[in-house]
């Protein structure tokens, strides 16, 4: 089976700091980054401010928000729900997930996330299983 080992060049697109407008919950944002940082305040009105924020000013400013109570047991599901969104929004995109087959998605790293990514080999690269699960709903739609 093929490896995508990284969200760079042709794959940057996979990537949560790619922009591209993302509606999630009646917001539209710049980027999957600055949507998924914004779930973690439950008021919209403070969801909002993070719409037109470019992907570094979005995970900066998500680091020094109150975290919603539940954020551990929902944020998994809120990056799926997310990224499902960013795919099925835009053909294009949609059509360039599709087409990387049955590539096992990794978001391969070099900053230290091992949830989300792999980094030096270690990792649960959540975010690569969300795209893949992703990969197979949207092909089904086709």
């Amino acid at each position: 089976m093929n490896e995508i080992k990284e969200f760079r060049g042709k794959y940057f697109f996979l990537s949560n700091f790619f922009e591209t407008p993302v509606t999630w919950q009646g917001i539209t944002y710049q980027n999957n980054e600055a949507a998924f940082q914004s779930a973690k305040v439950i008021n919209q009105k403070n969801r909002q401010s993070f719409a037109s924020l470019n992907p570094s000013k979005a995970k900066s400013k998500g680091r020094h928000v109150q975290l919603r109570n539940d954020w551990e047991k929902i944020k998994d599901n809120i990056m799926y729900e997310i990224c499902y969104c960013k795919f099925s929004q835009n053909e294009e995109l949609k059509k360039k997930l599709i087409a990387t087959g049955n590539a096992l998605l990794v978001e391969g790293n070099t900053w230290g996330d091992k949830y989300w990514g792999v980094c030096n080999g270690t990792g649960k690269n959540k975010l690569g299983k969300i795209l893949m699960r992703v990969r197979e709903e949207l092909k089904s739609t086709e």
